[in-house]
């Protein structure tokens, strides 16, 4: 059942967003003008809802948030909303201001503050029968761990179960498990949901080997640190009532919003791309194709898609049938490609039924390049956090691809560069980003490339 709740919970942000909108739009049916409730009304507050909820971290609410903490988020999100709501009227509605509208928006306010505590109560109560909960391990022996691992034991409304600490310094409590070493062993053993470290007393080389270590098994690292520690720009100041906690900072696409604001961007701009440019030029490339060797115009291959899943890749068949062509990617002076086939590989233009993918779902216009299913299985044996490039869709273009790293594979050196860089735009993605991807990619394809072959 855990397993489940935490595979779905992701979900549960957007779903409340949905509660407390259905709510909104509930009051302003019983207590205000129904005239209100147009599609006008409706995509106003909804929109503003949603981004003053962004920018204010209104359902930014965990197992650890104080109570004054919510009431923080509950003033600061409805001062700025109701601002909004009643700008409404003034631009849609000459300026009128009634007394319904205060009615409203007070009995709204009501609404939510109840269900925001019941749920929040509630929610604790589910924890102290315990659901809801996370297995956590602490490393480290000083007095900052054991403090940690007390709150754990004794706050059974957080939802934690401590599992014990790990430490170079042996140590007679029967939370003791062993060294560092030992830790990491339990932890592949048993399910662990976050590890806590205590860095005064573990080595460097040890915190970023458990860092790594976190990182490649999907699991919550946080650092309790030393009262005057220096705080990494990479990590955000947290309390457990008054004991500091580091965690490092989500990557962008943890958040929903990046996938979000992706998945709108890919629609658009494939679809702008279907329409104005392959409606005409794929029926031209098609005659180019077919009169030029025999076989099927669009080749098909099954590539790694996010999260592993397979798909298939589309593009215009360059090559002439063959065998290999799902085993060996094409070389230099490739007697396999055919004439037309060395001009749309030249400027890229065997790419373009990708598109289709985009909007299927299966790729983004940007993301890290697919391989060949025969070379993703040798590189993600060989190549340290190749299979990183998996967390997110796989992309028409790629930052690796701008920066020269495209085409043939010729040392391992071409691959690391790959996976640097393609792991380089997972950690820093941004939506101007993914426009100066674009932007270099169109310059590459009227300049041509030495390695588009």
């Amino acid at each position: 059942m855990e397993s489940i709740t935490r595979k779905y919970s992701y979900l549960l942000r957007p779903l409340l967003i949905v509660v407390d909108l259905i709510i909104f739009f509930f009051v302003v049916f019983y207590f205000s003008n129904k005239d209100y409730l147009n599609l006008q009304f409706i995509f106003y507050t909804t929109f503003f809802w949603v981004l003053i909820s962004y920018f204010t971290k209104f359902y930014n609410v965990y197992r650890y948030t104080h109570t004054s903490r919510l009431l923080k988020l509950i003033s600061s999100h409805f001062f700025i909303f109701l601002l909004a709501f009643f700008s409404y009227f003034s631009f849609f509605k000459e300026g009128v201001v009634i007394r319904e509208q205060f009615k409203t928006v007070i009995v709204f306010i009501f609404f939510i503050i109840i269900l925001k505590f019941l749920f929040f109560i509630l929610l604790k109560k589910y924890r102290l029968s315990g659901g809801n909960y996370r297995t956590v391990i602490v490393f480290g022996d000083n007095k900052s761990a054991q403090n940690i691992a007390v709150l754990f034991s004794e706050r059974k409304d957080l939802g934690y179960r401590f599992s014990g600490f790990f430490s170079e310094k042996s140590s007679k409590s029967k939370n003791y498990l062993g060294t560092i070493k030992d830790g990491l062993k339990f932890v592949l053993e048993n399910t662990i949901d976050e590890i806590y470290c205590e860095v005064s007393s573990i080595r460097p080389i040890q915190l970023k080997e458990i860092r790594d270590f976190s990182s490649k098994n999907n699991i919550e690292f946080r650092l309790i640190p030393e009262n005057k520690a220096i705080y990494s720009k990479d990590f955000t100041l947290e309390y457990f009532g008054i004991i500091p906690i580091l965690k490092p900072k989500r990557l962008p696409f943890e958040k929903i919003e990046t996938h979000l604001i992706k998945r709108i961007f890919d629609i658009i701009f494939s679809f702008l791309i279907c329409i104005s440019l392959l409606s005409w030029l794929l029926p031209i490339l098609l005659i180019l194709v077919k009169i030029d060797s025999k076989g099927s115009f669009f080749f098909n291959q099954i590539r790694d898609g996010a999260d592993g899943k397979q798909f298939y890749c589309y593009k215009i068949r360059s090559m002439k049938t063959n065998s290999l062509s799902h085993k060996i990617s094409a070389t230099k002076d490739d007697q396999r490609i055919t004439k037309i086939g060395a001009f749309l590989r030249k400027t890229s233009l065997d790419e373009l039924p990708q598109f289709f993918n985009v909007l299927k779902g299966d790729m983004s216009v940007v993301g890290p390049r697919p391989h060949m299913i025969k070379q993703s299985e040798d590189f993600e044996n060989k190549i340290d956090n190749y299979i990183k490039r998996n967390a997110v869709k796989p992309g028409i273009t790629g930052l690796a691809q701008v920066s020269g790293y495209r085409g043939e594979i010729q040392k391992k050196s071409d691959i690391e560069n790959r996976v640097r860089l393609d792991i380089f735009y997972i950690e820093n993605w941004s939506f101007l980003l993914d426009i100066k991807i674009i932007y270099k990619t169109l310059i590459s394809v009227f300049k041509g490339e030495e390695k588009a072959y």
